[in-house]
C-alpha cells in the first residue's frame, strides 16, 4: 500500500467522522434550540481528538479506558481495516463505527461525567459526542 493510500485513507476516515459528527451537532443544537455556527462544526473533529487525548492521560480513570483508547489509535493507524479503504464512502465507515464502539465503551466504562469534564469544545459539541457515544439524557447541560 503506497503512503499516498494511507494518507487517502486517513483523510477520507477523517472526513467521513466530521460529516457524522456535523449531522449529530446539527440534530442536538435543533433539539436545544441552539445556533450552530461555522466555528463549531471546524472545530469538531480538533476536539474530539483532544478529548481522546485527555482520557488517555487521566490517571483516575480506569486502565481500560487508557486500553481501549490505545487499541482506537492502533486501528487508526494501521492500513489494515475491517473493510478496505478502496471500497469508495463504506471503506471510510467503518473507521466512523469503530470510534462511536469505542467511545461508546469508553463512556460506559468511565461515564458521561468524565467526558464532560475533558470536553475541549462547546456545549453543542458535547451533546453531539454523547448522542454519538449513546448517552441521550443528561447531556451538556
Amino acid at each position: 500500500m503506497s503512503t499516498w493510500s494511507v494518507v487517502a485513507a486517513v483523510v477520507g476516515g477523517l472526513v467521513l467522522l466530521w460529516a457524522v459528527l456535523v449531522g449529530l451537532l446539527w440534530v442536538a443544537a435543533r433539539r436545544t434550540s441552539q445556533r450552530v455556527d461555522l466555528r463549531d462544526l471546524l472545530r469538531l473533529v480538533p476536539d474530539l481528538v483532544r478529548l481522546t487525548h485527555r482520557l488517555a492521560r487521566d490517571p483516575s480513570l480506569p486502565r481500560g479506558v487508557r486500553v481501549r483508547l490505545g487499541a482506537l489509535l492502533l486501528y487508526l493507524a494501521l492500513p489494515i481495516d475491517l473493510v478496505p479503504d478502496v471500497i469508495p464512502v463504506v471503506g471510510y465507515a467503518d473507521d466512523v463505527v469503530v470510534v462511536a464502539l469505542v467511545l461508546r465503551s469508553v463512556v460506559r466504562l468511565a461515564g458521561p461525567e468524565a467526558i464532560e469534564r475533558h470536553w475541549p469544545g462547546t456545549d453543542v459539541g458535547l451533546a453531539a459526542v454523547l448522542r454519538l457515544a449513546g448517552v441521550t439524557s443528561g447531556a451538556a447541560s
